[in-house]
């Protein structure tokens, strides 16, 4: 009998710990069904800055709520773990409030009605800041700058405010070649538990990383700096599959998708498999843009413009290897960005040149989509983002 109870007490002991985590997840903090979304643009022409909906995940019923905050190109979003603040680079020329050339604003969610106040703003520390991501606690904003070719370290406060530079790293100008080459840093983004930070840079066919303190707010070169991938495929953005054990970075010069083993000691990535993502017989031009890992972890998706499709891709969670599964139309031109919602249920195509954002349903089981409905009434989307709405 003594030991029936010790062994319901210990399985009553572990039942808890599992709901414990279970409850502490992001996933099973996201359960419910209503967000908002917001849309990054290009503000040349008609469009003023971030636009925002209602969603419900579990319909993909949207409603517009118009232009949230005004700012010049805020071509990519993040939003803060909390939920609270969401921060935009500002890929623009021109002077502004802090009389910096390049920067980077903050804003506070309202999570009732979806407003977003203006926090402050600050400088990239670079020219042209095209890209923002923050680590795993929220304490920096790393942010990329494509024309000078370099990453800056920006710390979070409480309050959501963004504080000066701690760190900038630029990337080295090369030898000399004809035609010139500059470096143009494309992306930035934290690996697995925030040891390293990673910047893939196209033209030098590079992704550099660096050891990476996110308490300090510092960064050093790994050893060896960087990765050289093979030439005419411009390494763009990098993503981390859900195990760790593997990174993907998709070439926007060469529409390729690459598989790379992931060194979790010394931040070292060894290439495992390198793939096209157009469909065969592609003659047109095309380049990658963006890719996304569903919530299971076993599709990635790779956007081409210029094909105007997501390629479809089968991870391997053992290997990390990918299967190609097909292509998917998004159903506009240059689909520069896409997000999948917290719920997995729906994917959303940001089309730049046609002025649309696509609301796709996501078969679970397959990976692919269909169209439900067409977003139409924002210009230049470029980027997308998810915040849990309150009430």
């Amino acid at each position: 009998m003594a030991r029936m109870r010790n062994a319901r007490i210990r399985a009553l002991a572990t039942a808890l710990v599992v709901m414990g985590a279970l409850s502490s997840s992001p996933r099973a903090a996201h359960r419910g069904s209503r967000y908002f979304m917001y849309v990054g643009t290009y503000t040349q022409g008609a469009a003023k800055g971030i636009y925002g909906y209602r969603v419900d995940t579990s319909t993909g019923a949207t409603t517009s709520i118009g232009l949230v905050a005004e700012t010049p190109n805020p071509s990519f979003l993040v939003v803060h773990p909390n939920g609270r603040f969401l921060y935009a680079a500002n890929e623009h020329d021109g002077e502004d409030a802090v009389g910096k050339h390049y920067t980077v604003s903050a804003f506070a969610i309202d999570r009732k009605t979806g407003a977003l106040t203006l926090l402050n703003k600050v400088s990239s520390q670079g020219e042209g800041p095209c890209y923002v991501s923050m680590d795993g606690a929220g304490r920096t904003l790393l942010v990329a700058n494509y024309r000078s070719g370099s990453v800056a370290v920006l710390p979070v406060g409480a309050d959501g405010r963004l504080a000066e530079a701690t760190a900038v790293q630029q990337h080295p100008d090369p030898e000399p070649r004809t035609p010139p080459v500059r470096p143009h840093a494309h992306s930035v983004r934290p690996s697995p538990h925030d040891k390293f930070v990673y910047a893939p840079d196209p033209p030098l066919g590079r992704v550099y990383g660096y050891r990476f303190d996110p308490r300090a707010g510092t960064l050093a070169p790994t050893d060896p700096p960087f990765v050289q991938m093979r030439a005419g495929l411009g390494p763009r953005h990098v993503l981390f599959g859900l195990s760790g054990q593997f990174a993907y970075v998709n070439g926007e010069q060469g529409s390729t998708i690459t598989t790379f083993a992931y060194n979790a000691a010394t931040g070292a990535l060894t290439e495992l498999q390198t793939l096209s993502t157009l469909p065969a017989g592609f003659t047109g031009r095309s380049g990658t843009a963006e890719l996304q890992i569903d919530q299971t972890g076993r599709f990635l998706y790779v956007s081409n413009r210029g094909d105007n499709s997501l390629a479809l891709f089968a991870i391997d969670r053992r290997a990390g290897t990918l299967t190609p599964l097909g292509h998917l139309p998004t159903g506009g031109k240059v689909p520069r960005y896409f997000a999948l919602d917290p719920s997995g249920r729906f994917l959303m195509a940001a089309n730049q040149d046609s002025a649309s954002v696509t609301i796709n349903r996501v078969d679970a089981k397959t990976g692919r989509y269909e169209l439900v409905q067409t977003l139409t009434e924002i210009p230049n989307p470029v980027c997308i983002v998810f915040v849990p709405a309150a009430g």
